[in-house]
């Protein structure tokens, strides 16, 4: 009544004394209501998902619930807090489930998931190894799943470039990848370790189930086979990242360091494939995942064009067809109470605030009911709006993954069309090479027919003039006979005319010599011609006084004939007649010498000619000899602009950044360096040639182009050797590559200019390369040494004290365990009896490994040798045998180190950890010496087979050492319950804060002891590489122990290419260790 008559006052005072679940109601608390209505919601979901009953999980249940509210709240941290309740233990269905559900969690869910699921690794890691221990069938295969579950957290979290999905372009893959061999090496295996877990999965469902077609359709069959869908989204990229890092692999490493990789590729690549295969058949995954086909074959890795012919796999969710909604408990907001507590309610709001303004309702309530009602019509309105959002997303999704299909084949045809266009390119280029040269051999045809056509011309001419000196000749000899028979009157008559025609005769030999002389010498005929003439003109001379002298002797006949004209009246008549004889020889002699003058005549006009055209020919052959020697030095010319640009690429190399990972070592820095000082030799050879005779620059070019690449070689492979060697040596090494390129480069210059070329001093690049090749024998390893007829003894000698090392280890653990046995009872006997166990399996296992060694190595020398005797092959092998020796000295100094920790450790003087560390070292070492004896060895060898079967089971034996040392350390040490119960608040932030500064030094120094394993191991990678020598870094302290003793670590096989990698990246618990790339 007192709230009737004053309403203003009493209500004010009553509202004090409101009950708690009618202020519960209030809009105020809707953020509360909201987020139990998401907690309430995600557990019923997750408990619809997760359950024992043998059927699929609910697409609607993982994704539009679980993973909506994964993104919602940007975590898993709800997921979680009710999924550590489930009763995971009690039911194999149940965990399978769960997995199942986690697997798409990770996947589809916000990228924040991975790094919650990283906080349960342990609840993960123990459902599976409690169901591991089990024989049950999905207890196997829970068994398996979270062992990919880790291995995807592991990978995603070390990896953060690749989401959990996947799904990244290849241009993230290659900035993940890197340009660092050993990054993509490492990041390959550990893609190999993850695709392995996938397949591991699928072969064990198929395996369980029978793959019938009925079987699919079943509900027992579809709980097994619906995870099988993740995997097929994870595998499909898998593959393709594969593919692309290997190929990358085998453009920076050679293809027998690569073998591994191959055959394990290639089996995953046939698990993949008969898995896809064998999905593609069964009807359940028809409707809801389209798998790719895989090709027929494997890539091939060995050809670089391949690539292009590789297509990437694409998976296709079709769209989700809608399934029956249940309905699920929302927020009440209708205007009336729960269904449960109407009366109650009714009176608790009327005794408190009175009954409402009469039986009717006033605006506001009215406002808030059309406003309820509005409310919950846009709520349906948005509910069809996210169904519908989610379908054309799936829609979106499905075309986005054709059309990125479509552009990788696009971009693969592209590919390949730049690559046929280089080819037709290439060959065009050829084809124009030889139409050049064919154009080239065509104008030197056309060159020498031109001049055959001329010497035919000339000699047709020389043959007319042989012929008509010839006919000459003849018509004197006549016109001589005809004289000879007239001047016979008389006998001294007869005398002077024989004389004479003697003489012309001999004059008429000298003619015809003369003109088969002209025949052959152009030159000298119509010098020789001329004299010809002069020494006739002295003859006709000669004659003329002749016959003066004949009519002076006429005249003394005549006055004797006088004188005694009564007794010589007949001769009187003979001197008329021989008078007139000499008058006709003289009319003779005169018609002769027309006759030579007019020949004179015709000689000077030919001689004129001829003149001419060998002034003409010399000019011709003048501009012949200047065009070959243009021609010679253009040559020249371009083989020294082209050896300028060979050199000035190898010293560009010496300052770029990307050459700093390039490696080589002394032993071929040496024989390149030889080679060019040898090249040097036939460069000075070849200039001096030229110099003396400019017409022929071959040898010249060939010993430039020979000298140009040796030495482009020298200087690369030197800054390669200065990136492993000390640093002093290093600087002068790389300042000698230098001058030898800034020489070579001047010599080149030189031989560019026709001026200076003469000036040019081939032999003032040899001393750079001397400095070169001095340096070279400095940075040599000091390990080789070894005289080479020492090494087959030393192989002997390390294998028999390998042998021998391995059996008094066996004989120390015998004694070991029979002391143990004595000294010691109840679990710590038992631990140290497993404990030695495990270690004596594994010392025979490493001896029956070390005989099969010996066995292979016997085979590799006896069918490797030939003739040689085995001395001599250790010798030729000699790299090959370092090695052997140094996996040997390895496996001999593991096991004696396993014996001492093995005794420490069961006299308590040891830790449990030398022991671990130990097996892995022996298994390291075998791995080693198999890497050793198999390079040389025939892969279809029996002795190899064993060998590789001996080195597994090492490998299992050493496992089972570290497997008993953990558990033995587990049983004896002691762990604390760790009861903080009767602590108060404060002294529990004490001790937080205590254990926080302790785990803070505790991470110091291990940071600190990483940082020192790491300098250890590059120091020891220096010492056995190939010029980091302790004589020639601290050349004031002595040398280490000699190679012989046992007590210390052998040197590892030398790694030119790889730089050794900190181990704190990785996460060793999972059982993730670094891949390590050696040659042999």
């Amino acid at each position: 009544s007192l709230s009737r008559s004053e309403p203003g006052g009493g209500r004010m005072n009553s509202i004090k004394n409101v009950p708690a679940r009618v202020l519960s109601r209030r809009p105020g608390h809707s953020l509360e209501a909201e987020r139990e209505q998401f907690d309430k919601t995600q557990a019923i979901s997750i408990s619809k998902a997760i359950n024992s009953q043998e059927a699929p999980v609910k697409e609607k249940h993982a994704r539009r619930s679980i993973i909506l509210g994964t993104h919602h709240e940007k975590g898993a941290f709800t997921f979680w807090s009710y999924a550590i309740g489930l009763p995971l233990p009690s039911s194999a269905i149940l965990s399978w489930k769960f997995c199942h559900v986690l697997h798409k969690v990770l996947r589809d869910g916000h990228p924040n998931v991975l790094h919650d699921c990283q906080r349960y690794r342990s609840n993960i890691r123990e459902v599976g190894d409690l169901w591991g221990h089990l024989h049950d069938r999905y207890g196997q295969l829970v068994n398996i799943y979270t062992k990919l579950l880790l291995t995807k957290i592991s990978f995603h979290l070390k990896h953060p470039q690749f989401p959990a999905s996947l799904e990244v372009t290849d241009e993230v893959l290659e900035k993940a990848a890197g340009t660092d061999v050993n990054n993509i090496f490492q990041l390959t295996v550990e893609m190999f370790d993850y695709m392995d877990c996938e397949l591991k999965v699928s072969e064990s469902v198929f395996r369980q189930l029978n793959t019938a077609i009925a079987v699919s359709q079943m509900s027992s069959g579809q709980c097994r086979l619906a995870p099988l869908i993740q995997v097929i989204q994870d595998c499909s990229p898998l593959y393709h990242y594969t593919v692309k890092l290997l190929f990358k692999l085998h453009s920076c490493l050679p293809a027998d360091t690569l073998q591994g990789h191959r055959d394990r590729f290639h089996e995953q690549f046939h698990s993949l494939r008969n898995f896809f295969r064998r999905a593609s058949d069964m009807l359940y995954f028809k409707r809801l995942i389209q798998i790719p086909r895989l090709p027929e074959g494997p890539p091939n890795f060995l050809r670089a064009s391949a690539l292009a012919e590789h297509i990437k796999p694409v998976v296709v969710i079709p769209e989700e067809t809608p399934e029956d909604e249940e309905p699920e408990n929302l927020i009440e907001i209708s205007t009336g109470p729960p269904a449960g507590e109407p009366a109650v309610v009714a009176d608790l709001f009327d005794q408190t605030f009175g009954p409402p303004n009469g039986p009717l309702k006033d605006d506001r309530d009215l406002q808030i009911e059309a406003l309820k009602r509005e409310v919950e019509m846009l709520r349906g309105e948005l509910e069809k709006i996210k169904l519908e959002a989610q379908r054309y997303i799936s829609q979106l999704k499905g075309q986005v993954n054709s059309l990125e299909a479509e552009l990788e084949e696009q971009r693969k045809q592209k590919q390949k069309a730049l690559v046929d266009n280089e080819q037709l390119r290439h060959e065009l280029a050829q084809l124009r090479t030889a139409q050049q040269e064919g154009e080239r051999s065509h104008s030197l045809r056309e060159e020498a027919e031109r001049r055959a056509s001329a010497t035919e011309a000339r000699y047709s001419k020389l043959k007319e003039k042989h012929s008509e000196l010839v006919s000459i000749h003849a018509e004197l000899l006549r016109k001589n006979a005809d004289t000879a028979k007239q001047l016979t009157v008389t006998q001294q008559s007869q005398e002077e005319v024989a004389r004479v025609k003697e003489q012309l005769a001999f004059q008429m030999e000298q003619v015809k010599r003369e003109s088969e002389l002209k025949l052959e010498e152009q030159s000298d005929q119509l010098e020789k011609v001329k004299r010809e003439l002069e020494a006739k003109d002295g003859e006709l001379a000669h004659m003329q006084e002749s016959l003066r002298r004949m009519e002076q002797s006429g005249s003394e006949l005549s006055s004797r004939l006088e004188v005694l004209s009564a007794e010589k009246d007949t001769l009187t008549g003979a001197v008329r007649q021989r008078e007139a004889d000499l008058l006709a020889a003289q009319s003779l002699v005169q018609e002769k010498e027309a006759a030579l003058s007019q020949e004179q005549q015709h000689s000077s006009r030919e001689r004129s000619e001829l003149q001419g055209r060998l002034a003409e020919k010399e000019s011709q052959e003048q501009g012949l000899r200047q065009k070959l020697l243009d021609e010679q030095f253009a040559v020249l010319r371009g083989a020294a602009a082209e050896a300028k640009a060979i050199l000035q690429d190898a010293v560009s190399k010496l300052d770029d950044p990307l050459h700093l990972r390039c490696t080589s070592s002394p032993d071929y820095l040496v024989s390149r360096a030889q080679a060019a000082l040898d090249s040097v030799s036939a460069l000075e050879e070849g200039h001096t040639q030229y110099l003396t005779s400019l017409a022929d620059a071959s040898a010249l070019v060939a010993a430039l182009t020979r000298f140009s690449h040796l030495a482009a070689d020298t200087i690369i492979n030197g800054s390669a050797t200065s990136h492993l060697a000390p640093t002093d040596p290093a600087d002068r090494l790389m300042d000698t590559c230098r001058e030898c390129g800034a020489r070579a480069l001047e010599l080149m210059g030189q031989l560019q200019d026709q001026q200076a070329v003469q000036q040019a001093q081939p032999g003032l690049v040899r001393s750079p390369l001397q400095g070169i090749l001095q340096l070279g024998q400095e940075l040599k390893p000091k390990s080789l040494d070894v005289r080479q007829e020492e090494l087959g003894a030393m192989v002997d000698k390390e294998m028999a004290a390998t042998s021998a090392a391995i059996e008094d280890a066996v004989r120390r653990i015998e004694d070991m365990m029979n002391q143990a046995r004595h000294a010691s009872s109840g679990v710590k006997l038992e631990v140290n009896e497993r404990i030695l166990n495990s270690c004596t399996d594994l010392m025979k296992a490493i001896r029956l490994l070390v005989m099969t060694s010996t066995s292979l190595q016997k085979e590799i020398v006896e069918s490797g040798r030939g003739a040689a005797t085995q001395q001599e092959f250790y010798a030729k092998n000699s790299r090959w045998t370092e090695g052997l020796i140094s996996a040997s000295k390895a496996v001999g100094w593991g096991a004696t180190q396993l014996v001492e920790s093995a005794d420490r450790v069961v006299l308590h003087m040891g830790k449990y950890e030398e022991l671990i560390v130990c097996s892995h070292e022996i298994a390291a070492s075998t791995a080693q010496l198999v890497a050793a004896s198999k390079v040389k060895a025939d892969k279809h060898s029996p002795h190899l087979s064993r060998l590789q079967e001996c080195s597994r089971t090492v490998n299992e034996r050493a496992a089972n050492v570290v497997a008993s040392t953990k558990s033995g350390q587990e049983q004896i040490e002691d762990r604390d319950t760790m009861d903080f119960s009767g602590l108060s608040l404060i002294k529990l932030k004490k001790q937080e804060m205590e254990t926080q500064v302790r785990v803070l030094e505790l991470e110091t120094r291990l940071e600190a002891e990483r940082m020192r394993l790491g300098e250890l191991r590059k120091r020891h990678y220096a010492l056995a590489g190939v010029g980091a020598t302790p004589s020639e870094e601290e050349p004031g302290k002595p040398s280490t122990a000699p190679r012989s003793a046992t007590t210390k670590k052998p040197p590892l096989a030398q790694k030119p290419n790889v730089v050794p990698r900190q181990e704190h990246q990785l996460n060793t618990k999972d059982g993730v260790y670094p891949a390590q790339l050696v040659n042999y």
